[in-house]
């Protein structure tokens, strides 16, 4: 096929190169030259006029004419010299007639315009001079006309073989066409016929069907050689597969026996915070209300190391109490109350700060936020813990001497909300920032600062719950930087224009009051 293309190619390539030599011969060199001959020949004859005009009238001003038609004679000369320099036939009608001008001025213009004292015998050689001029004429016409008819007979037969090669050609494709479409579907679409059902036996299931090339082009049967080790593989994992999913069936029977146990625990769960909630803190507020009344009635009796040894019964009453109900709020996180809404922030903040009021106002703390926080999906109860922990924290863990200062700052960072609670207070040592969301975990003792050191715990699992997660930003400076993260709300939050990677709104302060 590529033979062919390239022969057809050369041939049709080699017609309409002649066909268009032919053609701009005509058109752009001949027709040209006869227009010029038209020219030369006019000028010619100008020339004759005027010295004719002179002859009769003397008068000078008719040799303009003359002047004018030498020159044109010399410019249409030059470019029928030019158009016609592959017709030496041509060119020697060209110089017949230029050689019978130059007679014509010679024997007779000439002497004409020098004053020579003309006879009648003079004017008849003038006449007879131009004559052979205007012979001249006649022949060049002719030849001219007979070459413009040759070239166009020759267009004519160059497009006759043009159409012949092109037809010849054609044919010569459509056949070529026809006996490769045969030879293609002898030798490369039956063998593809016979791989292809082959193939389609083994995708409906039957993969032990052997996928055999059998005769065929080698590019074909390597393909089949390839589907017939795809098969084989297919069926070594498949049977690896169904290994698995027994397996999978018996870990399944075995995680549904699991899940049984685990929905039985979680029963056994709530019954122990039913009993941590009430049974468990009956025994212990009885213990701490009798140590109070053996004080009060049998005060006077007891030494100090007898009140001192009441003190702590009821002392350690509490604590266990307390203790009692925050492990009771950090297992109730996911399970009860887990209903979300979309609230603004604010909502859950506000609760916390009015909870906080009194130590606020005694602490006279300075409180800064955003004028408006984002909205999210979430837990307003929840929240509200999260927001009283973070706080009462900043508050807790003051500097002696120093007005507490609380900053509370939010910014936008793709598809989560960046919310950070900043404080003036002693900080935590930057190799604690893990420890202290671990539960139980404290860094101070417990006659230096009060509680269970369960808060932050509790913070991390309510985020976490959320979809976020907290930090300690280590790069704080003074103080403690805590940050959380919580997903925005979809969809966009209404009202709030937020910039990614800018704070929120400008800050209100509170400062030492009871919002």
């Amino acid at each position: 096929m590529t033979l062919l293309v390239i022969a057809g190619s050369a041939a049709g390539a080699t017609a309409l190169s002649a066909n268009s030599r032919v053609t701009d011969d005509l058109t752009d060199r001949l027709m040209p030259a006869r227009s010029t001959v038209y020219q030369l020949q006019a000028a010619l004859v100008n020339q004759e006029t005027g010295v004719r005009g002179y002859a009769l009238t003397r008068d000078a001003t008719f040799l303009a004419p003359y002047r004018d038609g030498v020159q044109a004679q010399e410019q249409s000369e030059t470019r029928i010299r030019e158009l016609l320099h592959d017709w030496p036939d041509l060119l020697a009608d060209l110089d017949a007639i230029d050689a019978a001008a130059q007679d014509w001025r010679s024997g007779f213009a000439e002497p004409l315009l020098a004053g020579t004292a003309p006879d009648p015998a003079f004017y008849d050689r003038g006449r007879d001079l131009f004559d052979e001029v205007r012979a001249g004429f006649d022949q060049q016409n002719l030849h001219l006309t007979e070459a413009v008819a040759d070239a166009r007979a020759q267009i004519d037969h160059m497009r006759a073989i043009r159409n012949a090669v092109f037809t010849v050609l054609a044919l010569v494709l459509v056949i070529a066409a026809a006996v490769f479409a045969v030879l293609v579907r002898i030798a490369v679409t039956n063998p593809l016929a016979r791989l292809s059902a082959s193939s389609r036996r083994v995708a409906q299931g039957e993969f032990e069907h052997r996928v055999d090339g059998g005769r065929g082009p080698a590019d074909i049967r390597s393909l089949a050689t390839d589907i017939e080790g795809m098969r084989r593989r297919i069926v070594a994992e498949l049977d690896v597969v169904r290994d698995r999913q027994r397996q999978l069936e018996e870990q399944t029977r075995q995680l549904d026996a699991t899940a049984e146990e685990l929905r039985r625990s979680n029963a056994d769960l709530e019954q122990f915070a039913y009993v941590a909630s009430h049974d468990l803190q009956e025994p212990l507020r009885k213990v701490a209300s009798f140590c109070q009344l053996l004080e009060k009635r049998y005060g006077n009796e007891l030494d100090d190391r007898g009140r001192q040894y009441i003190d702590f019964a009821v002392d350690g009453a509490r604590r266990m109490q307390a203790l009692i109900n925050d492990l009771l709020a950090f297992s109730r996180v996911g399970r009860v109350g887990s209903d979300f809404e979309r609230i603004p922030l604010d909502r859950p903040l506000d609760k916390a700060l009015a909870n906080l009021g009194s130590v606020i106002e005694e602490s006279g703390a300075h409180i800064e936020r955003p004028e408006r926080l984002p909205e999210i999906e979430g837990d307003p109860t929840l929240l509200s813990m999260l927001w009283q922990n973070l706080i009462g924290n900043a508050l807790k863990f003051t500097r002696p001497d120093t007005e507490p200062r609380i900053t509370v700052t939010a910014e936008q960072s793709d598809d989560m909300w960046r919310i950070c609670v900043q404080d003036n207070g002693i900080g935590v040592p930057e190799e604690f920032s893990e420890k202290i969301f671990v539960i139980f975990q404290r860094l101070h003792a417990r006659e230096e600062y009060s509680g269970t050191g369960i808060g932050l715990a509790l913070c991390k699992k309510i985020v976490e719950y959320h979809g976020g997660d907290i930090r300690l930003d280590p790069d704080s400076g003074t103080g403690a930087r805590f940050c959380f993260t919580l997903p925005v709300a979809r969809p966009a939050t209404e009202g709030l224009v937020t910039v990614s990677g800018q704070p929120a709104p400008t800050a209100a302060t509170t400062e030492g009051t009871n919002p």
